[in-house]
Formats: C-alpha cells, sequence, structure tokens
C-alpha cells in the first residue's frame, strides 16, 4: 500500500497529540507545521525519539513552513487561538477566520489535492471558509465536531450505566457547541435506545453535560482546552479516509438539501472513504429533533453570514 502523508497545522496540544497518534498507528507519515519557531521541530523530534520505545517507524517532520507539506493526503488544520474561560466560540469567530483563510490558502498551494479536516473553532464557521476559500469540491472538505461531541455523550453514558464504551454508539446531529442535536432514540447501548434504559430527566442531564463538554473542560484546566478526545477524534476520522473503511461517523459536512439543511456546514452522519466525504447518510428525524436540527443550522448561518460580509 502506498505509504500516506498527513500534514497537521498548529502544534498546540490539539496538533501535536493528533502527530503522536497518527504516528502511533503507523498508517502514515506526518508534517507538523506551526508558526512559532523551532517548536514544531523541537516535538517532532521527542515523537521520534519515543519511536524506538514504542515501536513505530513513521517519519515525523516539524517545520515552521509549508514545503514539507507538499502532496499531502490529508491536513488537518488546527489553527487558531484557543477557548478562555467564559469565551464562547463565537467570540474566536473574527480572529480564527482569518487564520484559517490563510492557513487554506497555503494548503491549497502545496497540496491541490489534499482533504481538508477542520478542528478550529468555531468549527462549522470554520469549515465554511475553507472551503469557500479553498474552492475544493464538497467532499475534501470537513469538520470534526459531532464525533468529539458523540464521544463525549458515549462517555457519559458509559459511567452511569456501568458498561464497556465499546456498547455504546452515540448519535450527534447540528452545530458543534451549544446547539448540537444529540438523539435519544439513536443513540443505544447494546442496540438498546439509552432512553430505554435512563430516565428522561436523568438522560437530559447527561445531555446538557455533553453541549458544555467542551466549556467544563476549559473551566477545570483554566489555562487551555480540550484535546486527547479532540485529538482521537481526528485520527478516528482520518483513519476511516486513509484506510477507505467508510466508517459513518457524524461530521460537518456541506449539506445541500439533506435534512432540510442548504448551503451550510453541519454535523450529520457521514460516510468517510478515500474520497472524503462519500455521502451524507439522512435518517428521518422526529419532529423534536428536526426542529432542533433547524435551530442549530440557523445559528451557524448567522456566524457564516459573518463570514460573507467581512471576507467575502
Amino acid at each position: 500500500m502506498l505509504k500516506r502523508k498527513v500534514t497537521v497545522i498548529g502544534a498546540g496540544n490539539v496538533g501535536a497529540t493528533t502527530a503522536q497518534r497518527l504516528a502511533e498507528k503507523e498508517m502514515c507519515d506526518v508534517v507538523l507545521v506551526d508558526i512559532v519557531e523551532d517548536m514544531p521541530q523541537g516535538k517532532c523530534l521527542d515523537l521520534v525519539e519515543a519511536g524506538p520505545v514504542y515501536g513505530y517507524d513513521s517519519i515525523i517532520t516539524g517545520t515552521n513552513g509549508y514545503e514539507e507539506t507538499a502532496n499531502s493526503d490529508v491536513v488537518v488544520i488546527t489553527s487558531g487561538i484557543p477557548r478562555k474561560p467564559g469565551m464562547s466560540r463565537d467570540d474566536l469567530l473574527k480572529t480564527n477566520a482569518g487564520i484559517v483563510k490563510s492557513v487554506t490558502e497555503n494548503v491549497v498551494a502545496k497540496s491541490p489535492e489534499a482533504i481538508i479536516v477542520i478542528v478550529s473553532n468555531p468549527l462549522d464557521a470554520m469549515t465554511y471558509i475553507s472551503y469557500k476559500v479553498s474552492k475544493f469540491p464538497k467532499q475534501r472538505v470537513v469538520g470534526m465536531a459531532g464525533t468529539l461531541d458523540a464521544a463525549r455523550l458515549a462517555a457519559f453514558i458509559s459511567m452511569e450505566l456501568n458498561v464497556s464504551v465499546e456498547n455504546v454508539h452515540a448519535f450527534v446531529l447540528g452545530g458543534h457547541g451549544d446547539s448540537m442535536v444529540p438523539s435519544r432514540r439513536y443513540t443505544t447501548v447494546a442496540g438498546i435506545p439509552v432512553k430505554d434504559l435512563i430516565k428522561k430527566e436523568r438522560l437530559d442531564e447527561i445531555i446538557q453535560r455533553t453541549r458544555d463538554g467542551g466549556a467544563e473542560i476549559v473551566k477545570l484546566l483554566k489555562t487551555g482546552s480540550a484535546f486527547y478526545a479532540p485529538s482521537a477524534s481526528v485520527v478516528d476520522m482520518v483513519e476511516s479516509m486513509i484506510k477507505d473503511k467508510k466508517k459513518i461517523l457524524p461530521c460537518a459536512a456541506l449539506c445541500q438539501g439533506e435534512y432540510g439543511v442548504d448551503g451550510l456546514f453541519v454535523g450529520v452522519p457521514v460516510k468517510l472513504g478515500l474520497g472524503g466525504v462519500e455521502e451524507i447518510i439522512e435518517i428521518k428525524l422526529d419532529d423534536e429533533e428536526a426542529d432542533a436540527l433547524k435551530s442549530s443550522a440557523a445559528a451557524v448561518k448567522e456566524l457564516c453570514d459573518k463570514i460573507d460580509n467581512e471576507f467575502f
């Protein structure tokens, strides 16, 4: 099998941990990029020196430029300022939009055939701006959101029921943040709908904790934001694409009529393979879920309208 190349832009906690997980899985060579001089080089040297202990031979390169990223198969963009306590994802909009715009332009110049995975917040809006700037087909720009939200929901359900996380399949739609739409009907434990196992009042609390998942960690860390679960979620997506596994994962994809959403990136179940987003899986929503998804899409549209006014 042809060796694949994955570039991770932004060597902070999310980016560096993503590079580590990719290297350990030995499914690609990894390039880690950051504007801070020598920092990505140092982190990558550290990862190379862990190779003999952990048993991986992945080639790992740190750089402050884009030359080494040329002809990447997948580019993960984590760049941007992180959330601080009390800061909403929307507060990040203007600063991170400028960063993601600039990074995308560099990515397109060096890797015109790559698939772009956006991790920067506010996630749905940053995916939209990267799509507009790159002019890539919609299949090759996708946001990591629902995979993380579903992981958080699954973790909380596993804790609540004292069952293996492997038994829990969580299902989350919509925007990444306060407007996400976790489904009680499609979230299952060993195939059993979670609503049959957890009382509504308690499940509502778990769902709210999922919505606040990122903010809860920001509040606890005080000087940073989540990175273990976000990086694991990115690697799950990248592995499905690199290995053409065609896993169905909730991701921010461009909807063009699916779920009644048009022209926006929102979290929907997608099939991820070598071509990127190979299919959006449409399921029948009940009225409550459909209304919640419509509200979530409206919140995403508000941000995208601001981006259109500012940058296009």
